[in-house]
C-alpha cells in the first residue's frame, strides 16, 4: 500500500470508529485529520511525508521532545521489571523514588504525593481532599469553593465546575457544584499605562471582599498561577498570589494551585509558584509530569493536611479515593526520565534563551492593527487577534479566524491550534532560534490570511 493510500486509509478507519476530543466531528468533512506516523524532536511526520513543528507540545505535555532517549530507556528499563502493581497496602521503587524528588523541587512545605490518572483527575483529589480535610477537623460548614472568572481545571464534573469558560462548562451547568466565581486578574483588562502588578493588586479587591464574607464556608480558592493556559491563555502578575496567599492564611481557607499546565517550567521558573515566593495547600501535576509520554498526575499537599485524615480506622477519617492506576510505574519511569533531564541540564537556563527569541521574533505583531496584545510568560507566548486594535473588538467568534491559521500551519509545516483568535506557541523545549523562526513566520502568514 502506498503512503498516500494508507492515509487515507486510516483517515476512513478513524472516522469508522473514532469520537475525537474537544472537536465537532463534522468538521472532518472539510477538514481531514492528520495520521502521524512518528516524531521525532520538535517535528511531528505524517504518511505522506509532510513534517510539522508541534508548536503546541500535543496539547502542552511534550517537554523534550518526541521520541526522546532519555525518557524513552528509563520507560524501557521499566517494562523489563513491572508493568504496573497496586498502589494500595503496596508500592514499588518507581513510585518512592519519584516523591522523594518531587518532594525535593517543589515549595516547602509540600511533604505528600498522592497519584491519580489525569489533570483533571488531580482537580477532583484535592477539591474533595480539601473539603474532607476540614470536615475531619470539625468544620463541616465549609463545602465551596472560590474560582477566577475565565479559569479551567478540566472536564470532570467537580474540575468542570471549577472551571469559568462557557464554550466548555454552560451546557453542563445543571450538572455543576456551585461555586463561587471571583474577577480575574487577567493584564488583558488592564488600564493604558497601569502595570500589571498594578492591575493585579487592584482587582484583589474582589477575592478579598469574597473571602471576607464566605470564608466560614469556603473549603479552597483553586487557581492556575500566572497564566489562564485554556482561557485564551490570559496572563496575570505574581503579586496577585502574593496576595491570595496572605488572604487565605487569614481566611482560614485552603490555596489549590492548578500547576498542570504551568508547571515544570513552562512560566520561566520550574514551579509558577515561585515566582510569588508562596507555597500552596495543594499543588496539582500532570502533563509535563512525564514528558509527554504517559497519563500520569499528582497532587502534593502538606504534612498538616495529611495528618488529619491519620487516625483509627475505625473513625472513618480516611481519605478513600483510587484509581486503577494510580502510581503506575511506567508513568512514575517516564517522570523520573523527565526529572532526569531538569537535573542533568540547565533547563530553565536555556529556555530563558529561548524565550527571548520568542519575544524578538513576536515583536513584528507590536504595531499590527489585528493584533490586540502580544503577552508571554516564559515558554508561552500568545498573539490575540482582534477586529479593531484600538478598542481590542473581537472578531465574531462564528467567523472562526483562528481555524484559518490552525489550516495554513498545516498546510506549511506547523501544528498551531489557536484558542479560538488566540495564537499560541508553547513547544517543547528542545526547539532551535531556527525553528522559533519558522514558526513564527508561518504564524505570520497565517494570521494575514485570516484577517483579510
Amino acid at each position: 500500500m502506498t503512503s498516500l493510500k494508507q492515509s487515507e486509509d486510516l483517515k476512513r478507519r478513524d472516522l469508522d470508529n473514532i469520537w475525537h476530543p474537544c472537536t465537532q466531528m463534522k468538521d472532518h468533512e472539510r477538514l481531514p485529520m492528520t495520521p502521524i506516523k512518528k516524531g521525532k524532536g520538535v517535528w511531528l511526520e505524517d504518511f505522506d511525508g509532510n513534517r510539522y513543528i508541534d508548536a503546541i507540545s500535543s496539547w502542552w505535555v511534550n517537554l523534550f521532545g518526541h521520541a526522546n532517549e532519555t525518557i524513552s530507556d528509563s520507560i524501557k528499563q521499566q517494562l523489563d521489571q513491572m508493568e504496573h502493581v497496586l498502589l494500595a497496602g503496596f508500592s514499588h521503587e518507581a513510585v518512592i523514588k519519584l516523591s522523594e524528588q518531587l518532594v525535593d523541587i517543589t515549595p516547602k512545605p509540600l511533604q505528600k504525593c498522592f497519584y491519580a490518572d489525569n489533570g483533571s483527575s488531580a482537580i477532583e483529589v484535592a477539591l474533595k481532599m480539601s473539603f474532607h480535610y476540614w470536615k475531619n477537623t470539625g468544620k463541616s460548614k465549609k463545602c465551596k469553593f472560590v474560582n477566577l472568572s475565565n479559569s479551567y481545571h478540566g472536564e470532570t464534573i467537580g474540575a468542570l465546575s471549577l472551571g469559568d469558560v462557557a464554550l466548555y462548562k454552560e451546557v453542563y451547568e445543571p450538572l455543576l457544584l456551585d461555586v463561587i466565581t471571583v474577577p480575574s486578574p487577567d493584564s488583558y483588562n488592564r488600564e493604558q499605562g497601569e502595570s500589571e502588578a498594578d492591575y493585579a493588586k487592584r482587582m484583589f479587591v474582589h477575592m478579598e471582599e469574597t473571602l471576607e464574607q464566605n470564608h466560614e464556608e469556603v473549603c479552597a480558592v483553586v487557581v492556575e498561577p500566572l497564566v489562564q493556559c485554556a482561557g485564551y491563555m490570559r496572563m496575570y502578575a505574581p503579586e496577585y498570589l502574593i496576595l491570595l496567599r496572605d488572604a487565605c492564611d487569614r481566611y482560614g481557607v485552603h490555596l489549590i494551585a492548578d500547576e498542570i499546565a504551568v508547571g515544570f517550567g513552562r512560566t520561566g521558573t520550574l514551579f509558577a509558584c515561585e515566582q510569588a515566593n508562596i507555597s500552596p495547600d495543594y499543588m496539582c501535576l500532570s502533563k509535563g509530569l512525564t514528558g509527554g509520554y504517559l497519563p500520569l498526575s499528582v497532587v502534593l499537599t502538606t504534612n498538616t493536611i495529611y495528618d488529619a485524615f491519620y487516625d483509627e480506622y475505625e473513625n472513618l477519617t480516611a481519605f478513600l479515593h483510587s484509581h486503577s492506576y494510580t502510581g503506575n510505574p511506567l508513568g512514575c519511569a517516564a517522570a523520573l526520565g523527565t526529572l532526569e533531564i531538569f537535573n542533568s541540564q540547565d533547563v530553565i537556563g536555556a529556555n530563558r534563551k529561548l524565550s527571548l527569541e520568542f519575544a524578538n521574533q513576536c515583536k513584528r505583531f507590536e504595531d499590527h492593527p489585528h493584533i490586540g496584545d502580544i503577552r508571554q510568560h516564559g515558554m508561552i507566548t500568545a498573539v490575540e487577534m482582534v477586529k479593531d486594535k484600538v478598542s481590542k473588538e473581537s472578531y465574531p467568534w462564528q467567523e472562526r479566524r483562528g481555524l484559518e491559521v490552525y489550516k495554513y500551519g498545516l498546510k506549511n509545516g506547523a501544528l498551531l491550534r489557536p484558542l479560538g483568535d488566540v495564537i499560541y506557541f508553547m513547544p517543547p523545549y528542545v526547539i532551535t532560534a531556527e525553528e522559533i523562526k519558522i514558526l513564527v513566520d508561518i504564524a505570520e502568514q497565517g494570521i494575514e490570511n485570516a484577517v483579510r
